[in-house]
């Protein structure tokens, strides 16, 4: 058991390290770089085709999955995989990675709310005062920040930046679920087939633009895109499914405030966000709020 926490934590320490840099890898490619659209498109496909791959050497240890489990999670990904990468993409393109990076730190806050209401989870005084001061932040930064030449339209970018916060604790507890009667990679290849698929329906209506593809593989656009292909993308995700794997989905999405960290620093070192005390008020409150949270969570299962 311990050293399955161990390895849990190692896995979420590395996936949300190269997290919080595909916030400011993101933010540099979109939208002159290519279009947030065709982003989703080239990160699913490309995570999809990786783990169909993997999964050919890893039939043998693979789970047997009935009709019905595979088009859970084929549905999983095309509602929430698809719809966290469609909506962070955009907001992104409109906001900074710092505004990004607190909603994504919210994670906790979303995870108990949807527990409550699908799981029935036991609602205390502490959690309740963790939502407040979780949706407190938010709307900090959504009144607060103002157009300027490194966010466009900021409350656009934010309020995509908080729906992609919500689907992706949507995807953390249902996929916690199943990861308790499915291997990961047939997880994995499944829930990114979903989302590809939706990806692709998008895409359709919405055209195709990614000028990174004609740059050359050793350009700075063409490093930074194989960056958020290769390890935001395939490597972050399979370190994922083993932290749901050994770790509860409350404390995964804990993880998200390493995010934010490697995401500020990021940030201010290259340019893409100024510092703004109304973001600090922000953060503090988030802090506040999963503090919160966690410590109803700690207490309900010791009294379990």
């Amino acid at each position: 058991m311990a050293s399955g926490k161990i390895k849990g934590n190692l896995a979420m320490l590395v996936s949300k390290t190269f997290s919080g840099l595909n916030e400011n890898a993101l933010r540099y490619l979109l939208p002159t770089w290519m279009s947030a659209y065709s982003g989703v498109v080239m990160r699913l496909g490309f995570g999809s085709a990786i783990f169909w791959v993997i999964g050919l050497f890893t039939r043998r240890d693979a789970t047997s999955v009935t009709l019905r489990q595979r088009a859970m999670l084929f549905s999983l990904g095309a509602v929430c995989v698809f719809g966290y990468m469609y909506c962070l993409l955009i907001g992104l393109t409109y906001t900074t990675p710092i505004s990004s990076s607190i909603f994504i730190s919210m994670q906790p806050v979303w995870v108990f709310v949807i527990c409550v209401i699908f799981l029935h989870e036991h609602v205390t005084w502490r959690k309740v005062i963790g939502i407040l001061l979780g949706l407190g932040g938010a709307l900090t930064i959504i009144l607060t920040q103002k157009g300027s030449d490194i966010a466009t339209d900021p409350f656009k970018g934010n309020m995509f930046c908080l729906a992609s916060s919500v689907l992706y604790s949507l995807y953390l507890i249902f996929e916690k679920q199943l990861l308790k009667k499915i291997d990961k990679i047939t997880v994995s290849k499944w829930t990114f087939l979903g989302g590809f698929f939706s990806a692709l329906v998008m895409i359709a209506f919405t055209g195709w633009f990614a000028p990174v593809l004609h740059q050359s593989l050793f350009s700075t656009p063409m490093l930074v895109l194989l960056f958020v292909l290769v390890f935001t993308t395939v490597v972050s995700y399979f370190l994922i499914t083993i932290g749901l794997r050994n770790l509860s989905a409350t404390v995964v999405a804990l993880y998200g405030y390493l995010i934010l960290v490697v995401a500020s620093i990021a940030s201010y070192v290259l340019g893409q966000d100024r510092f703004s005390w109304w973001q600090m008020l922000a953060i503090g409150l988030i802090v506040l709020s999963v503090y919160f949270v966690e410590i109803a969570e700690i207490k309900d299962n010791t009294n379990a």
